[in-house]
């Protein structure tokens, strides 16, 4: 039987779904347990709504990055990576109240969890918290759902490591132009594939702010793609996104 299993945290639902193989049901709990805690504590280090946390104490200048957990650090290294890699779209140092890498570590922290999985011996799964999918084993196929209807899927995608698409699916105009401060709205939606969902899920924040001029720079990236759809709900994608036949 496939392993099938609800985590809510980091203030979403995680859903996992993984072939066990040949791993005995013990096991399969354990690796469940530990790839569920490894979510947990992701939101209990870097959540800006814990007041305790290590990233909330950094941002009121209370902590150090060399005082909090390395994890802290590593993941601050990845911002200053996708913001290279983003032409600046992405910025974790340019939302207010100070240094904020919530727009990757979602990502980061799926990708963990799925890593966790596929290291106790699961023959292949997925792990899908808000649309941000990492999957392992095995090519998966996902859709992206409709930035209009919730019912509706805009296209169906062949997932062979990462997804994760950006919009103004459930929390609105939320995501500001670090360039200009101003809120994005150039288009519905923006979805990345890629190698690892930290970057595909940092990218897909970037091409959202960044619209249309951001195709280009998501394929020049080793191993992504990107697709956008316009506030017309044309279709966008780049050459080699894979969207399913």
């Amino acid at each position: 039987m496939p392993l099938v299993h609800v985590e809510h945290a980091m203030g979403t639902a995680f859903s996992f779904h993984a072939d066990p193989a040949a791993l005995t049901p013990a096991a399969q709990a354990e690796a469940l347990q530990a790839a569920c805690a490894a979510l947990h504590a992701a939101d209990r280090t870097f959540s800006t709504w814990i007041e305790e946390s290590p990233v909330s104490r950094l941002r009121r200048g209370e902590l150090t990055v060399g005082d909090a957990p390395a994890e802290v650090a590593d993941v601050l290294d990845l911002c200053r990576q996708a913001g290279l890699l983003s032409g600046g779209y992405f910025d974790a140092w340019a939302l207010p109240g100070g240094v904020d890498p919530t727009g990757l570590v979602k990502g980061w922290a799926i990708q963990r969890a799925a890593g966790i999985l596929q290291a106790a011996g699961f023959a292949s799964g997925m792990v899908n918290g808000g649309g941000d999918i990492q999957v392992f084993g095995r090519p998966h196929r996902i859709g992206v759902r409709s930035p209009q209807r919730a019912d509706l899927l805009a296209c169906v995608v062949d997932v062979s490591h990462a997804i994760a698409t950006s919009g103004l699916y459930e929390r609105g105009a939320h995501l500001l132009d670090p360039h200009t401060g101003r809120p994005a709205g150039a288009v519905q939606s923006a979805t990345v594939t890629g190698p690892e969902l930290w970057l595909a899920d940092a990218l897909a924040t970037a091409l959202f702010v960044e619209g249309l001029p951001g195709l280009t720079r998501v394929a020049a990236v080793p191993g992504c793609h990107a697709l956008i759809i316009d506030l017309e709900g044309c279709l966008r994608p780049t050459p080699g996104f894979p969207l399913a036949a």
